[in-house]
Parts: structure tokens; sequence; C-alpha cells
């Protein structure tokens, strides 16, 4: 296939990934004024369901915004050289396939965030901020910005470098030594992420002695859960939406409560939270998403070992000279409609899942808990009750509320 036939693939591949999102938020903002189903009238008064209808329209204008300039932008770069332009401008500062490509994807990288920096900002603090839900000062904002620069340019500049050397050393069987760098790294991530990670953003505090961890032991020790680390995280200094997570297995297992949820529900709301947490565990949940998500590494790195060699691909976008960084660009654009269809599959899968969590939770404690905390939470998170259908199959990760509910009242 030639480069130009390649280049006009990939622009009918953004314009109609466009296209369908742009529809299905259409489709997803109409449901907005549908009646709200019965068993969750009692979730929003009338005053707090306008709110939550005016933020849900907000943000669907905004979001269309961005996603119209974030297009306007790829297609300006691929149309007028951006890619070849930002080629030679690295080649000059050095010749060394690995030092080209950290500067390549740097480049890019630095360049599309500050591009959308001031939507960042404008969400957070003017968004947000007019909803109730922004608590992050301008110095945090910024703060995390430069912090999460420093671990991409850290982790995915030395896996990426790594990678390279890999493809020089062992050509088109790369990908399989790949494959075994990012397995390792995945799985170290999901083990220490808690650990290594979070700290660098949010400060995470042993649950203290009451009741809450009383019942919170008492739970885990009735269901054979061993469970030593129970942690607050500082989540209301960004916002006041609530969360929780189960993060690692084995000995580096740990639940983490935010403080917000701490502060949003009642001990027993928040114990059916946990309960849902442990059911992903107990339900093997974690290793299985584990397992899914290195095959479809190890298929990704396979097909892109049938790329990276072909120099159409690099041309494609525009690049004159083939190179691994600028085929690598090429194929992520080619490979975004399989990304997709294993999207949906993945998400499928996770819904599938929150349903059985749910259920454990409800069979080890009780349904309506668990139903009084997912309806809390999506009261105060402002949350659409009435997704469109099209809209879920596509997106959710979680199953919508009103299945959850209709679920647990089985």
């Amino acid at each position: 296939m030639s480069s130009t036939t390649l280049f006009y693939l990939i622009l009918a591949i953004l314009i109609l990934e466009f296209l369908i999102e742009t529809v299905l938020d259409y489709l997803n903002a109409k449901s907005f004024s549908k009646p709200v189903p019965p068993e969750l009238e009692d979730v929003y008064d009338a005053e707090e369901y306008t709110r939550s209808q005016a933020y849900k329209k907000t943000n669907y204008n905004f979001g269309l915004l961005t996603s119209s300039f974030s297009l306007l932008v790829i297609l300006c770069f691929l149309t007028f050289g951006g890619f070849q332009w930002l080629d030679q401008v690295v080649r000059g500062i050095t010749d060394h396939p690995i030092g080209m490509a950290l500067l390549f994807f740097g480049f890019i990288m630095l360049g599309s965030d500050l591009l959308m920096t001031p939507f960042s900002y404008y969400k957070t603090f003017v968004i947000e901020e007019k909803f109730g839900f922004n608590k992050t000062t301008k110095k945090l904002f910024f703060l995390d910005k430069v912090k999460g620069w420093m671990m991409l340019a850290i982790l995915g500049g030395g896996i990426l470098s790594v990678v390279i050397w890999f493809f020089q050393w062992a050509g088109s069987d790369f990908w399989l030594y790949a494959w075994g760098l990012i397995a390792v790294f995945t799985v170290f991530m999901n083990l220490f992420y808690s650990r290594l990670i979070v700290p660098l953003f949010n400060k995470q505090t042993p649950l203290e002695e009451g009741s809450l961890k009383e019942k919170i032991q008492a739970y885990a020790q009735k269901v054979g859960f061993e469970l030593k680390n129970i942690f607050v995280i500082d989540g209301s200094k960004r916002s006041t939406k609530a969360n929780a997570y189960f993060s690692g297995f084995g000995k580096e297992k740990r639940v983490t409560l935010y403080d917000t949820l701490i502060n949003d529900l009642e001990e027993e709301e928040i114990v059916a939270v946990l309960a849902h947490e442990v059911g992903h565990y107990k339900r093997r949940h974690i290793i299985a998403n584990l397992t899914v998500s290195l095959l479809l590494t190890g298929f990704t790195l396979f097909l892109l070992s049938l790329f990276i060699n072909n120099p159409e691909v690099s041309k494609a976008i525009g690049v004159e000279t083939p190179s691994f960084h600028a085929a690598l660009i090429g194929f992520g654009l080619l490979y975004s409609p399989v990304s997709q269809l294993t999207g949906l599959a993945m998400n499928y899968m996770s819904r599938q899942f929150e349903y059985q969590a749910d259920h454990f939770a409800k069979e080890t404690l009780a349904a309506q808990p668990l139903i009084d905390s997912l309806k809390k939470l999506s009261r105060n998170n402002l949350s659409n009750l009435t997704p469109h259908p099209a809209y879920v199959f596509m997106h959710y990760s979680h199953p919508p509320l009103v299945a959850r509910v209709r679920r647990l009242g089985a």
C-alpha cells in the first residue's frame, strides 16, 4: 500500500472517529432530558437535578470544543508537514536513533500538553469551580503538570529507549522482548503503584482506629480476606468527588479510601463499597484484567513489528526519512480502529465484572447499603442518570446506575 493511500486512510480514520464520537455525544446529550427511572427518583431533589443537568450540558459543549480543536491540530500537523518539520529539527540535534525518538516524542508530548493546558485550566478553574467540585489551587495544578512531565520523561522515555534498543538488536523479533519488558513493568506497577507513584501526588495515611476500621476488619475477616493495608488519601485537596480503589495483590494488596468518601457516606455504606472492591479480588478480576491487558499488548506489539520496517508508514505522515519513531506514530494512527474494537470488548468485560462485584457485596453484606452508596456518589458527582444505550456500549466501563440498582434489587 502506497504512502499516499495510507495518508488518506489515516485522514479517513481520524475524521470518521470524530464524527462517530460527536454523534454519540449528541445522542447522550439528548438523553439528559429523559424521565428519571423510578428506581432513581430519590437521587436528586428538583434543585439538584437542575444543577446536574446544567453540569452535563456544560461539559457536553466544552467536550465538543476540545475534541474539535484536537482534530484540527492533528489534521493541520499531518497536512502541512508538521511531522516532517519536527523530524528535521531532531535530526539537526542528534543522529542517534534513540536520541531522535526521545526528542521527537518529547516535543510532541510537551507541545500537545501545552496546547491543551488552557482547556484543562478552564475545565478545572471555571467549570468544576462553578459547580462546586474544584479544590485544586493554581500552584497545585501546575505542580501536577510538571510532575506528570517528569514521570513521563523518566518512565516513558526509559521504556521507549529499551524498546528501540531491542529493535536495533533483534530486528523484527523485537516485539517479543518489548512485550516481556512491558509485562514486567506492568506487573511491577500493579504491585507498587500506590507505594511509589501515588505519594508523589497525594498524601496517604493509614485509616485511624475507630468503628469504621473495626467494621471493615470484621467484614474482611468474615469473607476470609486478609487486609492489613487500609489507607485514606487526601483527594479533597483537588476535588470534592469521592472514590475508592483496590490495588496490588498478595502481600502488597491495599484498599485506598478517599477522604471525601469517608465524609460523604455512612460507615455501613463505606463497608459496602469495600465489599464491592473485595468482590473484584475474590472473583479474580484483577488478574483477569491484567492478563487480558498483557495479551492485548503482545498483539499490538506483534502488529507493530509488521509495520515498523515499512518505509511507507513513515512517509504516510509526511516524514521522508523512514525511522522507528515516525513509523510508530503512523502505526498508532492506523491502529486506532483496532484499539476502538478492543476497547469495546474491555469495557463489556469490565461492566460484567462490576455486576459480579456488586453481587458479591450483596451476598456477603447486603444490597441496600451498596445501593445507597451508589446513589449518594452519583448525586455528589452530578452523574448522568439517563445515559444513551449507544454511549454506554461504547464508553462505559461501569454499568449505568439504574442497571446496577435493578440487579442489586432483584
